[in-house]
């Protein structure tokens, strides 16, 4: 693990904290599985460009989701 993705992995999963907690206090599960998944997937993930794609994909998803 390098210091690149670190730092990435520590952003998403601010990012995913702040998506958590908005979705379980309003109820809503868009927010709430995205927040989820942003704070979990960095531990599966190795190679920088693809832990930036999909974490960008997943912060995006409640914005462009609405139900």
């Amino acid at each position: 693990m390098d210091t690149s993705t670190l730092l990435w992995s520590v952003l998403f999963g601010a990012i995913g904290a702040g998506y958590f907690v908005y979705g379980k206090k309003q109820r809503a599960w868009v927010p709430l599985c995205c927040g989820l998944a942003l704070m979990v997937f960095p531990y599966f993930i190795a190679n920088v460009w693809l832990l930036v794609g999909v974490g960008i994909l997943l912060c995006g998803v409640p914005y462009f989701y609405r139900p």
